[in-house]
């Protein structure tokens, strides 16, 4: 089990969160492929931590389903399902869709601005096609309108799909395209208007939007 050296440890975390954020990461971006079988013992000595932590993390990842325990024989990581990205996608972007409407009475023109910037980078990143960065800083944008929504489950529940958005995109499964620029635009005009129903809209259709490409690129 190949596992890197050289990696960017967190700081200021319990090593139980440091080791879960870094075995997330790898099993999103791939360093740990679907399938391949996890040694705590490895893991515990690559990210200097003791076992109890390895072990926790991997609870919390099987929770969230991104490894599966064999109790006395195996972890391993599961397998990508490019077609869950029909069931994933949906339940995000009525979820985004809410948080932009309750966004709506607490934003003022700081955010508007910070929103406005992001977006830029966001373009900026896509139009260099450098799709990692651009796939960053789309969280980003959408993380800044849902903190205004201020709603502890919506934030709870879109936290926890939010890392499998990352994993299908390494896989291959969710592109980043100019057409987002544009609908990114939109939410900020209408955010800035008021206007519920049109943000809630653009919301949905940006996030829906990558089901249809995907399953254009199935055909091609």
């Amino acid at each position: 089990m190949p596992i890197p050296t050289e990696y960017q440890k967190q700081t200021r975390k319990t090593a139980k969160e440091n080791a879960f954020t870094q075995l997330q990461q790898w099993i999103i971006d791939g360093t740990l492929q679907p399938g391949e079988k996890l040694n705590d013992v490895e893991l515990a000595e690559a990210l200097g931590v003791s076992r109890t932590p390895i072990r926790e993390s991997l609870q919390l990842l099987e929770v969230q389903g991104f490894v599966k325990m064999y109790p006395g024989k195996a972890t391993q990581v599961t397998e990508v399902d490019k077609e869950s990205i029909n069931d994933l996608l949906p339940p995000l972007a009525v979820l985004q869709a809410l948080s932009a409407e309750l966004a709506i009475p607490t934003l003022n023109e700081s955010t508007i601005e910070e929103l406005e910037e992001t977006n830029h980078r966001f373009a900026k990143a896509v139009q260099a096609e450098d799709y990692f960065s651009a796939l960053k800083i789309d969280e980003e944008f959408h993380q800044i309108i849902v903190d205004h929504a201020a709603n502890r489950y919506i934030h709870s529940i879109v936290a926890s799909l939010q890392p499998h958005v990352r994993r299908l995109f390494f896989h291959n499964s969710i592109i980043m395209t100019e057409k987002s620029i544009d609908e990114h635009k939109d939410i900020i005009r209408f955010l800035t208007e008021g206007n519920k129903e049109k943000v809630a809209a653009v919301m949905r259709e940006n996030w829906l939007r990558a089901i249809d490409e995907f399953n254009s690129m199935k055909t091609e």
